[in-house]
């Protein structure tokens, strides 16, 4: 990848960094905040889950915004929506506002997914999606990671509500340099005209934006056009379940099943996922390079089952007793994790042929994950409450993940919404 473009993935693993410590925040304030409003584990998993209802609705809408305005203008918007949500969580005092500004920050984070897409299909060319769909992705696992290195100091010397004054100033000082810099590739004025015309001429767009009756395509007419939307979204939701999983319930787990202090705890969620994006990252080169270009074909698939089915093995954390191996369970199954989900964004892109469509199709399928993720911290809430045991929940995720390979294999295998472009079925075989 040439430099100048590598200041967007830049800007992209941040966009996804801040994001996902501003999700992750209230996973460690968790037990300061529990302990102030007096939650139950039951009410502790609705509020984590709180974020993703506004979060999943607005999600298609999003999509459409992207679509319309363009990533600047509506990446912009959210993320100052929801750092200031953020920042305002630090003055709640009671359940009902907690739950609002978890609300509100979901309205505003739910533009950053279709905003990251549609500006690596309008940036990358298409044999390097992979690789920045990886640095994308790996941003949501540094950005617990940085949580959880920071928060547990963070709390201890001032308190849980500094945190998020803190967190949420992260997002200002982004956006200020989002606005400043940030620019399509034809009109940025730091771009070499070389790379420029390289970026024009590789990124894979084509002109087919209209269906034989000249009309616009739509969501509604990709998701009739075949099973492969469908499929990368079922496969999304079979990630992201696990996701939220630990994003939400991870530290809890440590500190109450493995009698960490909330320092230690830091410590211990940083490492699998630094591991993870690491690992994802050159798991997303290596798609790269395999593919060789061929990226039409669909064959990512096949990798992102190999992460679905790495990311399984957390099943076997209910036999594993020492801490240092369920750290190791834990940094496979996100490695698996993190590698799955970049390559199927990365999916995405490669079977849509219509690049005017990308924000509101990448929007159809992380409201998918997200149908899976909303649930993951309920569920898990009412396993703990009614068992006593995290066991259980891990052994649900790891089925989903089953599930999810073998959606990605059997659904995700032609471009999508071929038929209306085309008028006619494919005739290629699709292996």
């Amino acid at each position: 990848m040439q430099h100048r473009r590598g200041w967007v993935a830049l800007f992209l693993f941040t966009l996804a960094m801040i994001n996902y410590v501003d999700r992750g925040a209230l996973s460690f304030a968790a037990g300061s905040i529990t302990h102030e409003l007096g939650l139950s584990p039951v009410t502790l998993g609705y509020v984590f889950s709180s974020f993703l209802w506004s979060y999943a609705i607005l999600l298609v809408p999003a999509g459409m915004l992207v679509d319309r305005y363009g990533a600047k203008r509506v990446v912009g918007c959210g993320i100052g929506l929801w750092s200031l949500a953020t920042a305002a969580t630090g003055l709640i005092g009671s359940i009902p506002a907690l739950i609002g500004t978890r609300l509100v920050m979901g309205v505003g984070e739910s533009t950053t997914m279709p905003a990251g897409i549609r500006v690596i299909r309008e940036w990358i060319p298409a044999g390097e999606r992979g690789v920045l769909n990886a640095i994308f992705s790996g941003g949501s696992y540094a950005g617990p990671a940085v949580c959880a290195l920071v928060a547990g100091p963070i709390i201890a010397s001032f308190g849980w509500r500094v945190l998020f004054f803190v967190t949420g100033g992260a997002g200002i000082v982004w956006l200020i340099c989002w606005q400043i810099w940030f620019a399509q590739p034809e009109e940025a004025a730091w771009l070499s005209d070389a790379e420029r015309q390289k970026i024009i001429a590789e990124r894979g767009a084509r002109t087919a934006d209209f269906d034989s009756n000249g009309e616009k395509p739509g969501l509604l007419k990709l998701l009739g056009s075949g099973p492969t939307l469908w499929g990368v979204a079922l496969t999304q939701g079979c990630n992201v379940y696990s996701q939220y999983l630990f994003l939400t319930w991870l530290p809890s787990y440590l500190q109450s099943s493995r009698g960490l202090n909330i320092i230690t705890t830091g410590i211990y969620v940083a490492i699998p996922y630094v591991i993870a994006v690491g690992l994802s990252i050159l798991t997303g080169r290596t798609s790269d390079r395999l593919l060789r270009g061929d990226v039409g074909s669909g064959r990512r698939r096949y990798m992102i089952a190999c992460g679905l089915m790495l990311a399984a093995v957390i099943m076997a954390a209910p036999f594993v007793n020492s801490v240092w191996l369920i750290l190791g369970l834990i940094s496979l199954s996100l490695t698996g994790l993190a590698s799955a989900s970049s390559l199927n964004f990365a999916l995405l892109n490669d079977l849509l042929p219509m690049p005017r469509d990308v924000g509101v199709a990448t929007a159809f399928m992380v409201l998918g994950g997200n149908s899976f993720g909303v649930i993951a911290p309920i569920v898990t809430g009412y396993v703990v409450a009614i068992t006593g045991s995290y066991n259980m929940a891990f052994v649900i995720a790891g089925v989903l993940l089953v599930i999810g390979a073998v959606s990605t294999l059997t659904l995700a295998r032609r471009p999508i919404g071929e038929r209306i472009v085309s008028g006619v079925l494919p005739t290629a075989s699709w292996t």
